[in-house]
């Protein structure tokens, strides 16, 4: 299976698959690790088509502590991309080819600050159905067109989603 862009209907066990990951996560990082692990992404907004890959939100506000997740994230399956341009941020990828069959999960590290982008598109999209189906055709739309390019697809979703945080912040939303 390739690494393409895939959209597919909402699938009512991503909030349990979500759980499930994040309870192996607390545990594999354990208790003395300080950080917030919450669902993002179109998976984890009820009724929206998406790639069928859970994307988890790691908040962890102390990231000296930022090197020791590699391991334990690795003995769950995840690949670490340590090429990342945001040396701000890490990320991790669960069944990406060559290591599985197909994307399943992604674990997006930030410190509370920068995670608050992603919280509020997520609730704006919980939020406001018009601005979800408005989201989702941008993606049907960046899926067809960029089916091999990853990077030009999420830079695609990158313009919607800076425009509607930015409208939010406008309208006070």
């Amino acid at each position: 299976m390739s690494d393409t862009i895939e959209l597919v209907d909402y699938d009512a066990r991503w909030p349990a698959l979500f759980k499930a990951e994040q309870q192996a996560i607390r545990a594999a990082l354990g208790p003395e690790i300080e950080a917030c692990i919450v669902h993002i992404g179109s998976t984890a907004v009820p009724g929206l088509p998406a790639k069928p890959i859970i994307d988890i939100l790691l908040i962890a506000p102390v990231t000296a502590q930022w090197p020791s997740f590699i391991e334990p994230l690795e003995g769950l399956g995840y690949v670490f991309w340590p090429d990342n341009p945001r040396r701000d941020r890490m990320f991790f990828v669960k069944g990406m080819p060559p290591y599985g069959t197909g994307r399943t999960h992604h674990v997006h590290v930030r410190v509370p600050a920068d995670a608050q982008a992603e919280l509020r598109f997520r609730d704006q999209l919980r939020a406001h159905p018009e601005l979800a189906a408005q989201y989702v055709d941008v993606k049907r739309a960046l899926a067809t067109r960029y089916r091999d390019d990853r990077e030009a697809y999420t830079e695609g979703k990158s313009r919607f989603i800076r425009e509607l945080l930015a409208a939010a912040c406008v309208d006070g939303a």
